[in-house]
């Protein structure tokens, strides 16, 4: 069963050459406003790119930053629409894609639990009965009536995994969850994907860590300035991503 489909997707963001960077040039901007922009260029952070993921897939990304694989995870979350071509997803999405997104900075752990999950779609008396479960493999009890304002990075990285993969959705959708927290936490973050995996649910993870994308991903796409360079077997695509970074040497036959 196909449960995401990407077909010639493009993504094009804008940026300008002149901003106002001060109350006073932002006024003068209103006054004036054919001195807001001097001028626009564009970029393409996806080019031409397609996908097909079918139910129980793990699959990687991998490429440098700015290739454009963060910007393929918000396009299939829907946080970001295609410029042109198509993306469907079928299933629920919880994804897990910058720190703190989904939770509130004055609210506390708690508070920002039951915001996250409804965000995802629990009603609150299912996240009264996930509640426990969650606080618990985030090992963040006695920090969850604080702000989450004063969470470190590993700390937030901690409670979100924790309410994504407890609300048991169909596509978890991972960005560099495990870069962060200590290593008893990234190790518990892996026997979840894969027990994701092994129950039928489709992962998609976005990693530098390129031991766990061969190890666990059975496909790969390799991406640089929003194309594929590479995709298919994992295997296959380390190799010649891996050389791009001078990262396996030819060994001269004796």
């Amino acid at each position: 069963m196909v449960v995401i489909q990407c077909i010639d997707v493009y993504k094009k963001f804008y940026y300008y050459q002149h901003q106002p960077r001060s109350l006073r040039e932002m006024f003068i901007t209103l006054l004036h406003p054919r001195r807001k922009l001097k001028s626009a260029d564009e970029w393409f952070a996806l080019r031409d790119f397609n996908l097909t993921v079918r139910r129980g897939e793990m699959i990687g990304f991998v490429g440098h930053n700015g290739s454009g694989k963060s910007t393929l995870l918000k396009l299939i979350a829907g946080i970001y629409p295609p410029t042109s071509g198509t993306v469907e997803v079928h299933g629920s999405v919880a994804p897990i894609l910058e720190l703190g997104v989904g939770f509130h900075w004055d609210l506390t752990g708690r508070e920002n639990v039951y915001l996250y999950a409804s965000i995802l779609g629990l009603r609150r008396h299912e996240v009264d009965r996930l509640y426990p479960r969650m606080v618990e493999f985030a090992e963040m009890e006695e920090f969850m009536s604080v702000p989450i304002k004063y969470y470190s990075s590993g700390m937030y990285a901690r409670l979100g995994f924790a309410v994504a993969v407890f609300i048991d959705p169909d596509i978890l959708v991972l960005d560099e969850v495990l870069a962060v927290g200590d290593v008893g936490f990234r190790q518990r973050c892996e026997e979840k994907m894969r027990e994701f995996r092994d129950r039928g649910k489709t992962i998609l993870l976005v990693s530098h860590d390129l031991a766990v994308v061969e190890r666990d991903c059975a496909r790969t796409f390799w991406l640089e300035r929003g194309r594929v360079m590479a995709a298919g077997k994992t295997s296959e695509v380390m190799k010649g991503y891996k050389a791009s970074m001078g990262l396996v040497q030819n060994v001269p036959s004796v």
